[in-house]
């Protein structure tokens, strides 16, 4: 039977001065430093292995601390993922299961990692986009904006985070009339690539965010990302005394895609390949083509290529701007003792078997960067190749933060980071509550089982070996003919959900349980096949 236990992968040279080092540091407060972007995908940092894309800093922070290069989204989507971040428990342990209950006041029933620390003697701030139940922002030293909508219960915060951002754009870049081939969007004026939704729509008051693409019109050092990380780093000035938590919360990549000079031009699209699993039929897959996507809009090299080369511009200047907290934090004298963590709530299709967006757990969606840094304690250069997830987030950060040991259904990397345990046996598992695309997803580090979250949703499950299959065109079970054969390995994989799914008391354990294992959804998607039939 398999564990939940990660395994580190390092060069063994490099713990030889981890037990002084250790000494050093064991009577010093760690400082937190929790830098996290939204709808990053894994791939979207060179150091990740992006022939493209250039992330200095975001590299340099990886060579000075440990990278998780197998690290997946508890659930691919904001509010349950960001939420399982902040305390350690899956979507269904925490009852926040989609992006509408942002607005729940009774749950989570856990303190957030942030609401420990604060209440053992830390002070904290969280700035830039809090898409959490607000239950969990209540400790901060200073008021934490909520995102947007009607202000939450118990909020002492003046405004939300989306109205003192237009406050910031009325106060710094003067209105002015749409321009022929304009849009407005909420980051102010921009010019539509053919990808956008109303890119035929003259001088259009407002598109779609979720497909809005373009060249941004307000200048960069007014943009979003500089709003939330200057915000950020006054929070630093005043923190330094420490012991402190900081979390900068920023948007990009996130939808809408779109970006100033000089960074939409830094990646011309021609410089950009197609994804290879573009043309993807998806005759065999967990997820049908939609009506747009028939139409062939993310089938389009062209579009793909635009939309990945503004997608890319938006990383750019996310990383220059964590270039510029982390020299911040070098001119304060605090990186020594400061735990520095990057990542992201999920990832983004960018083209990828024809789609885009997120909430399915294909790679691009469900994979997600994880950086880690603390002089002299975390190995330098530490690259770690099995499988870890948000729920470790938690039990990690308390256990370097001197509060190990609270409840958590993840488990401290620490160990592994470290090189004092290991372990061949580690899987996670990313959910998402649906019943017309699967529900479940468990990796081990080579093989990826996809489940439908009841015995008899319509969702076609799947099986995917990404060692020999890191594209994911090929499902070896489902409707595939010789799906037969594969069945004891996804068997094996069934069990180590259910595993999963007993030891964080899942309502849908006995569900999950009594669906085939091979299972086969009929073309016209009629009823649901048993095995043998």
């Amino acid at each position: 039977m398999k564990s939940f236990i990660t395994l580190w992968l390092i060069v063994p040279h490099l713990l030889a001065p981890l037990h002084t080092a250790l000494a050093a540091n064991a009577n010093r407060p760690i400082n937190l430093l929790f830098i996290m972007t939204d709808q990053q995908r894994w791939d979207a940092m060179s150091c990740a292995g992006n022939t493209v894309l250039k992330t200095p800093n975001l590299d340099k922070l990886a060579r000075q601390g440990a990278r998780f290069a197998n690290f997946y989204s508890a659930c691919p989507v904001c509010v349950p993922a960001r939420t399982a971040i902040l305390t350690g428990h899956s979507i269904e342990s925490n009852h926040v299961l989609n992006n509408t209950d942002v607005s729940l006041e009774n749950e989570p029933a856990y303190l957030s990692f942030d609401q420990i620390l604060l209440r053992n003697g830390y002070q904290g701030e969280y700035h830039g986009k809090f898409h959490s139940p607000y239950k969990l922002a209540m400790d901060y030293t200073q008021p934490v904006r909520w995102l947007n909508g009607p202000r939450p219960t118990g909020c002492k915060s003046a405004m939300s985070e989306a109205d003192a951002y237009k406050a910031y754009l009325a106060e710094h870049v003067p209105k002015r009339p749409l321009q022929p081939g304009e849009l407005l969007q909420r980051f102010g004026v921009y010019h539509p690539i053919p990808l956008d939704a109303n890119y035929h729509q003259t001088n259009s008051a407002k598109s779609s965010e979720g497909e809005a693409y373009g060249r941004l019109e307000t200048p960069p050092e007014y943009s979003l990302t500089a709003f939330t990380a200057e915000a950020g780093l006054a929070a630093l000035d005043r923190l330094k005394g420490g012991p402190f938590t900081l979390t900068i919360s920023l948007d990009p990549p996130h939808p809408p895609m779109m970006v100033a000079e000089p960074y939409y031009s830094l990646y011309p699209p021609e410089s950009i390949p197609v994804p290879i699993s573009i043309n993807d039929p998806r005759t065999n897959s967990p997820y049908p083509p939609n009506k747009r996507e028939e139409g062939g809009a993310y089938r389009n090299p062209t579009n793909i290529r635009q939309m990945t080369s503004i997608y890319y511009g938006m990383v750019a200047e996310v990383d220059e701007w964590v270039g510029k907290i982390l020299h911040r934090l070098d001119e304060l004298g605090l990186a020594d003792n400061t735990l520095v963590i990057f990542t992201s709530d999920h990832g983004e299709m960018l083209g990828d078997h024809g789609m885009h967006s997120k909430n399915i757990f294909y790679e691009g969606s469900v994979h997600v960067p994880l950086l880690l840094r603390l002089p002299g304690i975390i190995p330098a250069g530490a690259v770690i190749q099995t499988p870890a997830s948000h729920l470790d987030l938690f039990p990690t950060i308390l256990d370097y933060c001197g509060q190990a040991g609270k409840a958590s259904e993840g488990n401290s990397l620490r160990p592994f980071i470290e090189g004092r345990e290991g372990g061949t046996d580690r899987v996670v598992v990313s959910e998402w509550n649906s019943q017309t695309v699967p529900g479940f997803m468990v990796f081990d580090g080579r093989w990826k089982y996809i489940s439908g979250q009841t015995a008899d949703a319509s969702s076609l499950d799947a099986l995917y070996d990404l060692k020999n299959d890191p594209q994911e065109v090929s499902n070896l079970i489902g409707r595939n003919p010789d799906r037969v054969k594969h069945r004891a390995e996804a068997a094996r994989m069934k069990e180590l959900l259910v595993e999963w799914l007993t030891s964080v008391k899942s309502p849908h354990l006995e569900a999950v349980k009594a669906r085939p294992v091979l299972n086969q959804v009929r073309a016209d998607g009629a009823r649901q096949l048993k095995e043998g039939e």
